[in-house]
């Protein structure tokens, strides 16, 4: 759905498969009718918004997340303990990124997977650190016609075991010694069955479900069938095509739909602190 946007708010395309910036919009102070209305359309149409030179006070953060829902209380990422909501995402000069630094949808090993992710920039390194994102709407158009009618009625497991689990992450992220800290719960070995492919509950739209952080197997395929689709399913998604990136200044709010898009934070910027503030958006069951 195209929107004239409100006087003095202008949209600018970030790539030619999906992301937008928005301009003029300020997003510290309740929103109009007319300028919800524009950050939602915006939203289904492009996937990911960014939105530049904001001041967020962490009150205005959550109110800004809550227009897409009811944020998610993350089981193994702490949050802050008066916003447990908000994840303080901080990267130190000298330390190596771990959160997020490889291809993955938000949280789709819930059973109510994120549906949308709020992340604010607010100390930004003065290179690198930047955020890609990849369409899976597009990469599921450009599959044939025969591997989507296989892939259509198949789901696969997800889990955090790979992603949270002390034996190969370490323990100091759970024994409070890092900069962002865990929380150690059942809910790393748990899993959850999602389908391949999903259909957007607003947009109607269909795309692939499947990201390598977290989905382990396909139901009924043997594991070397399903590392092989799996894999296969991973290369497509991620062509540079199918992609758009953001360069992060303080003061960025970037808004994402996990419901069709994968993100990869790039961490190439070892010599400089980073300080992000992220909140997640409870989705619904993928259908």
């Amino acid at each position: 759905m195209h929107t004239t946007p409100p006087n003095d708010i202008e949209i600018r395309g970030l790539s030619g498969a999906l992301g937008a910036e928005i301009l003029g919009m300020d997003l510290s102070r309740p929103l109009s009718g007319a300028e919800t209305e524009l950050l939602l359309n915006s939203f289904y149409r492009y996937g990911v918004l960014c939105i530049r030179d904001q001041k967020l006070t962490y009150d205005s953060q959550i109110a800004l997340a809550r227009i897409f829902g009811t944020p998610d209380v993350h089981p193994i990422a702490n949050g802050m303990e008066e916003y447990p909501e908000l994840i303080r995402v901080m990267k130190p000069a000298g330390e190596q990124a771990f959160f997020g630094t490889s291809w993955h949808t938000d949280n789709s090993f819930f059973e109510r997977p994120s549906s949308v992710t709020v992340l604010y920039g607010s100390e930004i390194p003065p290179v690198g650190g930047d955020t890609v994102y990849a369409s899976m709407e597009r990469a599921w158009e450009l599959l044939s016609e025969p591997l989507k009618a296989f892939l259509e009625p198949l789901e696969a497991v997800h889990s955090a075991r790979e992603a949270f689990d002390p034996r190969t992450t370490g323990d100091a992220k759970y024994n409070g010694e890092t900069a962002i800290t865990y929380t150690y719960s059942d809910a790393i070995y748990e899993e959850t069955v999602h389908p391949v492919v999903r259909t957007h509950p607003i947009t109607g739209r269909k795309s692939l479900y499947v990201n390598e952080m977290f989905t382990q197997q396909i139901v009924g395929l043997s594991k070397p069938e399903s590392d092989g689709l799996l894999a296969m399913l991973y290369q497509v998604s991620t062509r540079p095509e199918l992609t758009c990136r953001v360069r992060w200044e303080a003061g960025t709010v970037t808004i994402w739909d996990n419901r069709w898009l994968q993100h990869y934070a790039i961490d190439d910027y070892p010599d400089h602190d980073r300080l992000m503030y992220r909140v997640t958006i409870t989705g619904e069951r993928p259908a």
